[in-house]
């Protein structure tokens, strides 16, 4: 009979052969970019979001590629926004990878900084935003 103490648990893990359910979704690292629209990677990439606002309403997702919450927040956005890129245009921000950007939005639209966080920009202000479990709530269609 082995001791518990001979038995390696993280073997299996990796090995993928034992899963923790609902939690694989909400713990494990993307391996790829859940967004469909446009990631913010400079500042020339929030002025054109900005400009484009004068013209139809933009979104921005600010995402932490850290927080379970803000990967479950990001999915469940994901799988309830409808709107197609002509009508909404959708950016995402990775704010760990830019937190530079995540500041200026928070300067620049007078919002306190907050992840998972919506914004709604629209002629150059931001009109809403929403965190955490308001981010569902924000009825966009408002903006259109």
């Amino acid at each position: 009979m082995k001791q518990i103490n001979d038995v390696n648990f993280e073997q299996p893990f990796k090995k993928g052969l034992i899963t923790m359910g609902i939690f694989d979704s909400m713990f494990k690292p993307d391996s790829k970019p859940l967004w469909p629209g446009t990631a913010i990677q400079s500042k020339a990439d929030l002025d054109g979001l900005i400009a484009d606002s004068f013209t139809r309403p933009q979104l921005i997702f600010k995402h932490s590629t850290r927080c379970s919450i803000s990967r479950y927040m990001l999915k469940d956005f994901i799988a309830h926004f409808t709107y197609s890129s002509n009508e909404f245009p959708a950016y995402y921000l990775d704010l760990l990878n830019y937190r530079e950007i995540s500041n200026q939005i928070a300067d620049q639209f007078e919002v306190i900084h907050q992840s998972p966080q919506i914004l709604l920009i629209k002629n150059g202000k931001a009109v809403s935003n929403a965190s955490h479990e308001g981010i569902n709530e924000l009825q966009l269609s408002r903006y259109l």
